[in-house]
């Protein structure tokens, strides 16, 4: 007779402390944990509300979070346990930061930041439920480095993370090896049957570097009509192409069958260049020529803070994206028209540079819009902004995911990253890693060996 085996002991429930720093990530991150409890330090709150007024993102996100939270507590008195989503997910509370017995953070570190309080909420609720694993979620690294300093497990918000940045998708293949036969049916007729090339091919768009021998070819396979195509060799704008990707990410840019592009690439690739030249080429099919980036400000101070008009406060960020501007008008060193006529878009607001902060709740019809700077965006920011997206209007994201100036994303939990790795199958999207810096020789030192 076999043996009834034992029932396992169920998982040991924990308690998640929310940081004020998931919350501005994703306001939706209370719903995220599943059947395990919430706590939401007081502090948390207060924190929210300093931030609830303003048109940036974050006082977006602590506003949906103070709503969100008004609605599941309806009636109920938030220092006790309220069910979340109905008691099918697991409770929530507010508590305070009544000082433990053992290991006072204030002590510790010092009592003028709220963090310190927020790390004693969490080690009040480890000595107030010990059957239970509190843990202290946090984008702040240094936040997560003092709770296991206390020896309070701490973690950072997985949600919208992407493992294995390391091989987030690129967009290109190269294959070698190719056949006579293929190479020069497809060089003849500019275009091929995929199932020739007998390799596998992913869901989405694709872009094939086919090399034989000495020859090289470079091919863009669209998913919708199930073929390769020869990329022809182009100038836009009197910009061309350096290399290979540049030549790929042009036409990704001019296709009109692709609405949503982004280009990841270290500095000097000429992301935002060719976006910008790509736009100006096609500016009779749009309304507008938009082009934004982020706006991080140095120790994260408002740029309320600076001197002068708004004009001047923002210039000096939006400062790349006008020398990109003024390169392509050099290239008209010889046609004064030319140039008249690049500075009579910017008068008239053919072509916009702003940051992105301004055009908050627009929608955004017959617009060539470009979002420089993209890494520096959480998923949320990513989302809100593809959703503002009217009729005919083509978004670009533009960045490089090792180069991240907001406090509490990485390359792995960026907007940038994200995106790259969700829409790749989808048949309006195009993606391309640049890897070779054309800006010059001794950047690419900098780049490549220091």
């Amino acid at each position: 007779m076999s043996k009834i085996p034992k029932s396992s002991s169920p998982a040991k429930k924990k308690i998640f402390v929310l940081d004020t720093s998931v919350i501005l990530y994703d306001h939706n991150a209370f719903n995220n944990f599943q059947e395990h409890d919430i706590a939401i330090p007081i502090q948390v709150l207060e924190e929210l509300d300093n931030m609830k007024n303003g048109n940036e993102t974050r006082n977006a996100e602590a506003r949906s979070f103070i709503r969100l939270m008004d609605q599941a507590s309806g009636d109920k008195i938030m220092n006790h346990w309220i069910a979340i989503k109905g008691g099918k997910g697991g409770r929530f509370k507010v508590v305070m930061d009544n000082h433990p017995g053992k290991v006072d953070a204030e002590k510790v570190f010092g009592g003028s930041k709220f963090d310190h309080r927020i790390l004693n909420a969490a080690l009040a609720l480890r000595q107030e439920f010990p059957d239970k694993k509190v843990i202290l979620v946090s984008k702040d690294i240094c936040l997560r480095l003092k709770a296991k300093s206390l020896a309070l497990n701490a973690e950072d918000y997985e949600t919208g993370k992407v493992k294995n940045v390391e091989e987030l998708y690129t967009g290109k293949t190269t294959l070698t090896r190719i056949s006579d036969d293929f190479f020069a049916q497809i060089k003849s007729a500019g275009t091929a049957d995929a199932k020739d090339l007998d390799v596998p091919v992913i869901g989405g768009n694709h872009f094939y570097i086919l090399r034989n021998k000495r020859k090289t070819l470079l091919t863009y396979y669209q998913s919708l009509k199930k073929q390769l195509f020869v990329i022809p060799s182009r100038k836009v704008f009197n910009i061309s192409s350096r290399n290979e990707e540049q030549a790929l990410a042009m036409h990704a840019l001019l296709d009109p069958d692709v609405k949503l592009v982004t280009l990841q690439g270290k500095a000097g690739t000429g992301k935002t260049l060719i976006a910008m030249a790509c736009a100006l080429e096609q500016r009779k099919d749009y309304r507008q020529i938009y082009v934004t980036r982020p706006i991080i400000p140095l120790s994260n101070k408002d740029i309320g803070f600076l001197p002068g008009d708004a004009k001047s406060k923002i210039d000096p960020y939006m400062a790349p994206i006008w020398d990109s501007l003024r390169f392509i008008k050099e290239q008209y060193a010889n046609d004064p028209k030319m140039q008249a006529r690049i500075d009579e878009f910017v008068s008239t607001e053919k072509i916009v540079i702003t940051p992105l902060a301004y055009i908050r709740g627009r929608t955004l019809t017959k617009i060539f819009f470009i979002v420089d700077e993209a890494q520096n965006l959480t998923p949320h920011e990513i989302k809100t902004i593809i959703s503002r997206a009217g009729e005919d209007t083509k978004i670009v994201f533009t960045g490089d995911i090792y180069q991240i100036d907001a406090p509490y994303l990485d390359a792995e939990s960026n907007g940038l990253s994200y995106l790259i790795e969700s829409a790749k199958e989808h048949p309006l999207y195009a993606h391309i890693a640049l890897d070779k810096g054309e800006r010059s020789e001794l950047a690419n030192l900098a780049n490549d060996l220091l």
